[in-house]
C-alpha cells in the first residue's frame, strides 16, 4: 500500500498555496500547504496508522483506497485522447449544423435560381468574344446575391411555418428543433443585408430591382401581417411566384448583362420574349404543382392552396 501511494505521487510539486483534494469515497479535504517533493525513496516517511495516513505537515484521510484525481492536480495537461476526443465532437457538432442549414436553404430553389439566372444571362451573348472574363464576372455578379435573396425569401417561409411545417416537411431545421427561431432570425437578416448590400454595390439598376422586387414579394408571401401572408390565397400566391421566376428574372438579369456588364444598348429579342412566355407557363405548373404534398398541412392552418381548393387529383390532372 505504501508503495502504491508513493508511485501516486512520484515527481508532483505541491504549490506553496493551500491546495484542496477531496477522495473519491471521503468528502474531506486533503491539505497541503509545505513545497514537498515525494519519490519512490521516500516510502519510509509514509506512516500507516489504521485509517489515517501521515506525510510530513499533510493528513490524509481515507477508507481503504485513495485516489487522487489526475485532473485536479497542479499542472495538468490533457491527453491525447481527451483531444481527440474534443476534436471529433466540434467535427460532429459543424457537421450537423452544416447539414442543417443545407436544408434550411432548400437547395433545389438555390438550384433553380441559379440555372434560371444563367440561362438568361446567355441570351445578350452573340459571339465567342462576348464570353470574356468581363462577362463571367457580371454573371458572378448577379448569382451570388441573388442565391442569398433566395436563401432568404425560403427562410423567412420556415420561420413563420413552423407548425405547419412540423405536419408537411418535419425534416426541416425548425421544424425538427435542430435550428432555433433565434437561429432562423439571424440567418434570414445576414443574408438579406447582405444581398441588398451587394446589389447597391455592383451599380446595376436592373440587378437591385430584381433583389428589391423578391425582398417584397418573398415578404408577403409568408409574413403574417393584415394583408399580407398572400400564400394563404392561390391566386395571390402563384402570382408571386410568377412574377418573380418569369418576369423579373427574365427581364432585369437580361438587361443587366446586357447594358450594364457588355456594354451594349438595349434591344428586345426574340429569345427574351420567348423565355419570358415559357416561364409563365412554367411557373404556373411550379405554383400548382409544389403544394400538391402538403395538403394535409395547408388545410390544418387555413392555406388555401389550388391542391386543397381543388383536391390533389384534379391539380395532378391540370399538371
Amino acid at each position: 500500500m505504501v508503495w502504491a501511494i508513493s508511485g501516486c505521487f512520484t515527481g508532483i510539486q505541491w504549490p506553496t498555496r493551500q491546495t484542496h483534494f477531496f477522495l473519491n469515497r471521503s468528502h474531506k479535504p486533503i491539505k497541503c500547504d509545505q513545497r514537498t517533493t515525494f519519490s519512490p525513496s521516500d516510502h519510509h516517511k509514509f506512516i500507516r496508522n489504521s485509517e489515517n495516513l501521515h506525510i510530513r505537515n499533510c493528513k490524509l484521510s481515507f477508507k481503504r483506497s485513495l485516489q487522487v484525481p489526475v485532473t485536479l492536480q497542479d499542472g495538468y495537461v490533457s491527453k491525447p485522447d481527451d483531444d481527440g476526443n474534443n476534436l471529433k465532437s466540434f467535427q460532429d457538432f459543424l457537421c450537423k449544423n452544416l447539414n442543417a442549414f443545407y436544408r434550411f436553404s432548400r437547395p433545389h430553389t438555390v438550384i433553380g435560381t441559379i440555372i434560371g439566372i444563367t440561362s438568361v444571362s446567355l441570351l445578350p451573348v452573340e459571339t465567342l468574344a462576348d464570353l470574356s472574363p468581363t462577362f463571367f464576372m457580371g454573371l458572378f455578379k448577379a448569382l451570388v446575391p441573388s442565391v442569398l435573396m433566395n436563401i432568404y425569401v425560403v427562410g423567412l417561409n420556415q420561420l413563420f411555418d413552423v407548425e405547419i411545417d412540423k405536419v408537411n416537411k418535419p425534416d426541416l431545421p425548425l421544424a425538427s428543433g435542430d435550428f432555433t427561431k433565434e437561429t432562423g432570425m439571424t440567418i434570414v437578416s445576414t443574408f438579406l443585408l447582405m444581398s441588398l448590400a451587394m446589389g447597391i454595390m455592383y451599380q446595376s439598376p436592373p440587378l437591385f430591382l430584381a433583389l428589391l422586387i423578391s425582398f417584397l414579394l418573398g415578404s408577403v408571401y409568408s409574413v403574417e401581417l393584415p394583408f399580407l401572408r398572400w400564400k394563404r390565397h392561390a391566386f395571390l400566391a402563384a402570382s408571386c411566384i410568377l412574377i418573380v421566376r418569369a418576369i423579373v428574372v427574365q427581364l432585369a438579369f437580361f438587361i443587366h448583362i446586357e447594358k450594364y456588364v457588355l456594354g451594349k444598348p438595349v434591344v428586345i429579342t426574340r429569345s427574351l420574349v420567348f423565355a419570358t412566355a415559357f416561364m409563365c407557363f412554367f411557373s404556373s405548373v411550379i405554383a400548382l404543382f409544389k403544394d400538391i404534398p402538403d395538403v394535409d398541412g395547408d388545410r390544418d392552418f387555413g392555406i388555401q392552396s389550388f391542391s386543397v381548393s381543388l383536391g390533389q387529383e384534379r391539380v395532378s390532372k391540370l399538371v
